[in-house]
């Protein structure tokens, strides 16, 4: 792993971590409040932070990995376009899946959201990984 690759992902886990937050912490908390099975959700004070900020960047650094190693993305533009599209592959599979085998979504509008909410956040984190690893 180099410096390049290792600065990527820390910005991807950034960027994942703050749309999070900005998105599902702020904008759009009671739309998928009313979508969620309010049984299977932490409350806000019991979330564990740490583990949460783990999460992103462990997303952040599969990214930088993915588009360093294997595809060797270096624009913006190509960033957005390929995070998007892996972003929606993802959440697509895991929103089905946890709607079959579980009831965390009480309707699938709640899963179409998240899934559009994905796209859009791996898109973005896709396009500024993208992008610094394009710098020379």
């Amino acid at each position: 792993m180099n410096t390049k690759m290792l600065v990527a992902g820390l910005m991807g886990g950034v960027g994942f971590f703050l749309l999070g937050w900005i998105l599902y912490g702020m904008l759009l908390m009671d739309t998928m409040a009313s979508y969620s099975n309010a049984a299977c959700m932490r409350a806000e004070e019991d979330m564990n932070m740490p583990l949460l900020v783990v999460g992103n960047l462990i997303q952040g650094f599969f990214v930088a990995y993915i588009f360093s190693n294997w595809a060797s993305i270096s624009t913006f533009a190509t960033g957005l376009q390929r995070g998007a599209f892996i972003g929606f592959l993802i959440s697509l599979a895991m929103n089905c899946i946890w709607y079959a085998t579980s009831t965390v979504m009480t309707d699938f509008t709640g899963a179409i959201i998240d899934i559009i909410v994905v796209t859009v956040m791996w898109g973005i984190v896709g396009g500024i990984v993208g992008w610094w690893l394009g710098r020379k």
